[in-house]
C-alpha cells in the first residue's frame, strides 16, 4: 500500500525509481479509507537523504500512510535551502495551530549528541514537542540523538559519553521474541551504530516501565520500548543506506577527526548492507502493532 507524500517532495522521485509506492494527496482522497497520520520531525542535515530512507521503510507496508514533515523553529538548517523547508515542511507551531493530531511520530537523530540536552538551540522546542505528543500522538519512534532525548525526558535516564565514537554495522541479540515489535526477527541481526554517546543497560533495566528488546555486546543498546507500545527507542541507524556510515568517515576525516573505519562494514574495501530487511520489519511491526492496530479511528479521541 502506499505512503502519501506531496507530488512535488524531490525524494519521490527516488522512491518511484525504486518502486516504493507513493500516492498523491489528489489520488488518496478518492479511497474510501482514513490513512494513518504520521509526522516525521527531521533533524538530520541532509533533509532529502533521510527523507527518502524514511519514506522508503514506511512505504514497504501493507498501509496507507500520510506523511507531515516537521521542522524546528527555533533552528534553520544550515544544509537545507529555506524555500525547500517552506515548501514541504510545517513548524510544530503550524501543526499546533491547525489543531493536528497523529497516530504516529517519527523523532530523527541529530549531530548534537556531544552538547548536554539543555545546550541543544532546540532543546526547549523538542520538550514542547514530546509535552505535546503525549495527549497528541498515539505511539512515538525515536532514532539515535531523538532516542537519548526522549528517554532522558520521559524517564530521566541520562547518555553517557564514549571514549570514541560507536561506529559501525553490529552484531545484535533478540529478547522477548514474543514481542509484537520484534515479530519475525531472526534471533540475531546486524545494524549501523554512529554515535559517540550511550545510554546504559542498567539504568534502563531498573525502570519497570521500560523493556529491552534488543542491543550489542560491542554496541551496546539497540531498541528499548515502553511496556505499552507509546515509545520505541532505536539507538542505531537501521534506516541508514549503504554508503551512509562509508560517506560519514570520509566527512569526519575531511574534517580533521580522527575517526577510525566503521566496524564490521567493508567487504573486500567496498560497504555491505546486511541490516534492511529487519529495519523494514521493525517499521513495520510499529506501524501495525503499536499504531494501526490500537489508535482511535476519531484522532479527536486520543
Amino acid at each position: 500500500m502506499p505512503v502519501k507524500i506531496d507530488a512535488d517532495l524531490p525524494s519521490a522521485k527516488f522512491l518511484e525509481q525504486e518502486n516504493i509506492f507513493c500516492m498523491t494527496s489528489k489520488r488518496a482522497l478518492s479511497q474510501e479509507i482514513r490513512p494513518l497520520k504520521i509526522a516525521v520531525l527531521n533533524l538530520m542535515p541532509n533533509k532529502t537523504a533521510t527523507e527518502t530512507q524514511l519514506l522508503r521503510l514506511i512505504g514497504n507496508t501493507p498501509l496507507q500512510v500520510e506523511i507531515v514533515l516537521l521542522r524546528t523553529a527555533t533552528y534553520a538548517s544550515k544544509h537545507t535551502d529555506e524555500e525547500y523547508m517552506k515548501a514541504f515542511y510545517m513548524t510544530f507551531d503550524e501543526a499546533l495551530e491547525k489543531n493536528l493530531r497523529f497516530d504516529g511520530l517519527i523523532i530523527t537523530g541529530a549531530p548534537v549528541e556531544q552538547l548536554e540536552f539543555a545546550d541543544v538551540k532546540y532543546w526547549s522546542e523538542i520538550v514542547r514537542i514530546l509535552d505535546w505528543a503525549k495527549e497528541n500522538v498515539y505511539s512515538s519512534m525515536y532514532i539515535c540523538w531523538a532516542a537519548q532525548a526522549a528517554m532522558f525526558y520521559l524517564y530521566g535516564i541520562d547518555k553517557n559519553p564514549l571514549s570514541e565514537k560507536m561506529f559501525g554495522v553490529f552484531r545484535h541479540k533478540v529478547y522477548n521474541k514474543y514481542n509484537p515489535i520484534v515479530r519475525g526477527f531472526n534471533d540475531e541481526f546486524w545494524a549501523p551504530h554512529s554515535r559517540y554517546t550511550q545510554v546504559k543497560r542498567e539504568a534502563v533495566e531498573k525502570d519497570g516501565r521500560l523493556e529491552i528488546l534488543a542491543d550489542s555486546e560491542e554496541a551496546g543498546l539497540y531498541l528499548v520500548a515502553s511496556k505499552d507500545g507509546r515509545h520505541v527507542f532505536v539507538f542505531g541507524h537501521g534506516e541508514y543506506d549503504v554508503n551512509t556510515l562509508d560517506d560519514e568517515y570520509k566527512r569526519d576525516r575531511a574534517r580533521g577527526l580522527k575517526t577510525k573505519k566503521p566496524k564490521h562494514y567493508y567487504k573486500n574495501g567496498k560497504p555491505v548492507m546486511n541490516w534492511r530487511a529487519h529495519e523494514s520489519l521493525l517499521v513495520s511491526n510499529w506501524l501495525n502493532y503499536c499504531v494501526y492496530q490500537v489508535t482511535p479511528y476519531d484522532l479527536a479521541k486520543l
